[in-house]
């Protein structure tokens, strides 16, 4: 949720006793008529709405059995206004939107660049609850300068909406400050399967369709909304602690995937050993027929290619390696999750971390030789992407890339050398203590760095803005040797998000 106050800073200093700090995005004034609004993102100005804050979302799909046709589709929202509200601006475009309701009475709505903006027909006070129910289409199909939202597969749709591409599929708050709950509801014709973030609260079964019902039981950013439709299976297996572990395949592939899939558990075990108990209800993966040239650690099923798991020329660490750093985001980006896009590093900073860390474990593949070529590579990067913590606006009509090697084993290498500064133990502490005291919110670099000094037991704020805000990588603590180098191009990490195929192979 978009938050007005520092609660989370409040949190620390109730448990650790950190200091609060001001506040860095805020909720103000009333919306502009048919003005695009925004809370004030760097990266992406008029992501997200001011003046409320979303408790939860009740989605309700219908698909017609073709992802080449628009989904039949309405969404509830439950909010408190954090201001008085003459208007309320959600994302949304590339849907009709046939009707708005706001507190059960119709009101008004027009387009404004990529917002719907509601009038309801009095004013919405200050603190007050809202429910806003919209009935639009949710469609599929997607023009060259658009990315991200429904992901069309061989045999139906699923989801991939980072950084900003929620509001391509359902009108939202489209900013992962603010999370709330999600219902969310599918209605698909027989011969499908529909499965979604959550855990499964029933299904209906009729004769020519069916309709499934998922719930999630921690709030979730819109970014990281998953549904899967589509002619395939449910494997069910069980985790650590009897965790629920389901992963959705294609129906014809489910045997040879199964040698992959059966070492989640495993994994999930391996991170739970480094930072402490998985933080959701369920977790797996969704093996989408899909040409998409990423994996996304979607809220408790991550998507993956297929193809991924049947390439050959892949080593099994690597594959492995890749499966770990989708579900280290669950811990570091879902469960804490970025204040602002600027804050992207903590996400794929640990998740390229965790990712090292395990090949180097389980497969002997050096995480400081790794380091090392990072360190040469380092300034590179920053030159072309900005610092890990101040990366580069994407351009225009390339959203994803700020997708960079910065923020992730450009960020990585940070980690690495607040580990050489800190000492391994107490960098152990600060991992642990990070997922613990920020669960299921929202953070930022200035809450990491204070979280940091405080396990460190000296003020960190100098070694921060260095490593994350400087145009020169600083020396390496404990490598004074390391220097950079001049390559053009230096292959570190493979996990670097690159833009969907749009359409690719999907029926």
């Amino acid at each position: 949720m978009v938050l007005t106050s520092r609660p989370r800073a409040r949190r620390v200093q109730a448990v650790l006793l950190v200091p609060t700090v001001s506040v860095c995005l805020i909720a103000a004034g009333a919306p502009t008529p048919t003005v695009p609004l925004g809370v004030g993102d760097r990266l992406f100005p008029h992501l997200g709405n001011p003046g409320y804050d979303v408790d939860s979302y009740d989605l309700a799909f219908t698909y017609t059995g073709s992802n080449r046709e628009p989904l039949t589709a309405v969404t509830t929202i439950d909010a408190r206004t954090t201001t008085s509200l003459e208007r309320v601006n959600l994302d949304f475009t590339h849907g009709k939107v046939r009707s708005v309701e706001v507190n059960g009475v119709r009101a008004a709505h027009a387009g404004a660049g990529e917002d719907l903006v509601v009038t309801p027909r009095a004013p919405l006070p200050k603190g007050r609850p809202v429910r806003i129910t919209v009935r639009h289409t949710s469609d599929p199909r997607y023009g060259r300068d658009q990315e991200g939202g429904w992901v069309r597969t061989r045999d139906g749709l699923a989801m991939a909406n980072q950084a900003d591409a929620a509001h391509l599929v359902f009108p939202c708050n489209d900013h992962p400050s603010d999370k709330a709950m999600f219902t969310i509801r599918v209605t698909a014709p027989k011969g499908h399967t529909a499965v979604a973030s959550g855990l499964p609260v029933g299904v209906d079964r009729g004769a020519r369709a069916s309709t499934w019902t998922y719930r999630t039981e921690h709030p979730m950013a819109t970014e990281l909304a998953q549904i899967s439709i589509g002619r395939s299976t449910v494997l069910h297996r069980t985790g650590p602690y009897g965790l629920p572990v389901r992963d959705v395949v294609p129906t014809k592939d489910r045997g040879a995937l199964e040698k992959w899939l059966k070492k989640t558990p495993a994994h999930i075990a391996w991170m739970e050993r480094k930072v402490g108990p998985y933080p959701f209800e369920t977790y797996g993966l969704l093996l989408a027929d899909a040409r998409t040239g990423f994996a996304l650690e979607t809220q408790t099923l991550s998507l993956f290619e297929r193809d991924f798991f049947t390439r050959p020329e892949l080593p099994k660490w690597y594959v492995e390696s890749i499966m770990v750093h989708e579900l280290a985001h669950q811990w570091f980006g879902n469960s804490v999750s970025p204040r602002t896009w600027s804050d992207l590093w903590l996400n794929e900073g640990h998740a390229s971390w965790y990712e090292a860390l395990y090949a180097e474990e389980e497969a002997g593949r050096s995480l400081e030789d790794r380091m090392e070529r990072a360190y040469g590579a380092s300034d590179q990067w920053r030159a072309a992407g900005g610092p890990p913590a101040a990366p580069k606006a994407p351009k225009p009509g390339q959203k994803i890339d700020i997708f960079r090697p910065n923020v992730y084993d450009g960020a990585a290498l940070f980690l690495y050398a607040l580990r050489q500064k800190m000492g391994s133990p107490a960098f152990q502490r600060l991992e642990r203590a990070w997922v613990s005291v920020y669960r299921d919110g929202v953070a930022d670099t200035e809450d990491f760095q204070e979280l940091a000094s405080l396990f460190a037991k000296r003020d960190l704020r100098a070694f921060f803005r260095a490593w994350l805000y400087g145009r020169k990588t600083p020396p390496m603590p404990g490598h004074p040797d390391w220097k950079p180098t001049s390559a053009r191009k230096i292959e570190v990490g493979p996990h670097v998000k690159s833009r969907p195929a749009r359409g690719g192979r999907a029926g």
